[in-house]
């Protein structure tokens, strides 16, 4: 039997199934995250009934039938006082419609009329639905409405390091971890080891599984690989003026060298025409700037890569968005950095630093607790701060500095000096961390403890 693996998500979920007045749901996140398993899972747990529907196989085909159906019928004359109740009870005859029924929608970009009936789903019935799916497949078919207002979301990610030590059994090290030093020598070393292993496979769910039966990193990167193989031939269907492999290997591979240089910014405006420039030199010939734009756009939406912002000489009121970008899963940065012939230390510098966003990221999303748009990096005269942010509740602001050992950056003692910051803190390797008056020093691995 396949081991479970625990995710956050699941209390979203049961929040969601407690809320008066909620909407359909809608779950996103990329593929291979565990989106279909954890819904499924939550339905069979707290409902007595579950309908679950794939838009992509034969319930779905015959979901779409029946629906042409209906809809036909309806033109020609039938009265229905319900039409998405009849829909549903012509294919299950046994369908209950009460709070005790959940329905799931899976691969909803598969058809825009289920889509756009979203509304009439919450509206109409007392049971709970769910759909999840592709956005990419979404935005880019003008057939597909948008339903904000009808639609509750969660977001689903890989696992994060916290999900990864529980998938371990390693969570109660992590719930003995004292961030600010005093704790357990033998508890540092173990979780610093066990976050090594976390930077090289990532936290897709699948990659965990098959750590946890083989511990075998060559075998964690092979499933790796198997899934951004799923993942480009999958957006061939959206993409085929520039989805050969060679292109997008070189758009990943892209990606990945933007990553390693080390400067303010880019030579460009953004982080798009800077990849742009990387591609295009390569293929002038057979893509076209706005393909590679489109491409990029994909990339974010399909949970692959996440945009960070700049903020220059640390003022927060100057935000330029979409100046770096970040995998979003550190797995993919490992893979990706070590496929373009990176040093060791430079992969273990980046990964840190993805490391942190990725962080920084989940801080502003659900139960926020961070301002700006997405994380941000800053500017301070000819130095660079890794990222600077603003809390929610106290206002204060952060300089954060990200670091594999214990050694300081010059820019770091500049914001001290000049005050650019309320608080200055250290996520490094190599340390039990400590507190000097507004100066936190933590382990990195740590992080996801440490309260804004």
């Amino acid at each position: 039997m396949q081991k479970y693996l625990k995710r956050k998500v699941y209390d979203q979920l049961i929040s969601w199934k407690n809320r008066p007045g909620k909407s359909t749901l809608e779950i996103s996140g990329a593929r291979q995250v565990g989106k279909t398993y954890i819904v499924n899972k939550f339905a069979d747990e707290h409902y007595k009934q579950k309908i679950y529907i794939n838009l992509l196989d034969f319930s779905g085909e015959l979901f779409l039938e029946k629906y042409t159906e209906l809809k036909n019928e309806i033109k020609r004359g039938l009265f229905s006082e319900n039409p998405v109740y009849e829909l549903i009870r012509r294919q299950y005859p046994d369908f209950t419609d009460s709070s005790d029924t959940i329905v799931i929608i899976d691969e909803i970009q598969e058809s825009s009329d289920i889509y756009n009936r979203v509304r009439e789903f919450t509206r109409n019935l007392k049971s709970d639905f769910i759909i999840t799916g592709s956005y990419l497949g979404r935005i880019l078919n003008k057939e597909f409405k948008y339903s904000a207002g009808d639609l509750d979301t969660i977001q689903i990610q890989t696992l994060n390091f916290e999900e990864f030590l529980s998938a371990m059994d390693k969570l109660s090290l992590y719930e003995k971890l004292q961030i600010f030093g005093d704790g357990e020598e033998a508890v540092y070393r173990e979780l610093e080891n066990l976050y090594h292993t976390y930077l090289s496979i990532g936290g897709y769910p699948a990659v965990v599984l098959d750590y946890l039966e083989t511990n075998s990193l060559d075998t964690c990167r092979n499933t790796l690989k198997k899934i951004i193989r799923l993942f480009t031939n999958e957006s061939k269907r959206y993409f085929e003026d520039i989805l050969d492999d060679a292109v997008y290997d070189n758009l990943f591979s892209s990606v990945a060298r933007i990553l390693v240089k080390e400067k303010k910014g880019f030579e460009k405006d953004s982080f798009s025409e800077e990849l742009q420039s990387l591609v295009v030199k390569d293929y002038s010939s057979n893509i076209s700037k706005a393909s590679v734009n489109r491409a990029i756009d994909w990339l974010y939406s399909s949970g692959i890569i996440g945009f960070a912002g700049k903020i220059p000489n640390c003022n927060i009121m100057d935000f330029k968005a979409k100046t770096r970008c970040y995998f979003m899963d550190v797995g993919l940065t490992n893979y990706f950095l070590t496929q373009i012939g990176c040093t060791e230390g430079d992969i273990a510098g980046i990964s840190n630093e993805n490391f942190v966003f990725l962080d920084l990221k989940s801080r502003m999303s659900h139960s926020r607790e961070l301002a700006l748009e997405t994380p941000a990096f800053a500017t301070l005269g000819n130095g660079e701060i890794d990222f600077y942010t603003k809390t929610i509740r106290t206002q204060k602001t952060y300089a954060i500095e990200v670091k594999a050992g214990k050694k300081n950056s010059k820019t770091i003692q500049d914001v001290v000096t000049k005050k650019k910051a309320d608080y200055i803190l250290f996520a490094k390797g190599n340390t039990h961390g400590g507190v000097v008056d507004s100066i936190y020093t933590i382990p990195i691995y740590g992080i996801g403890k440490f309260r804004f």
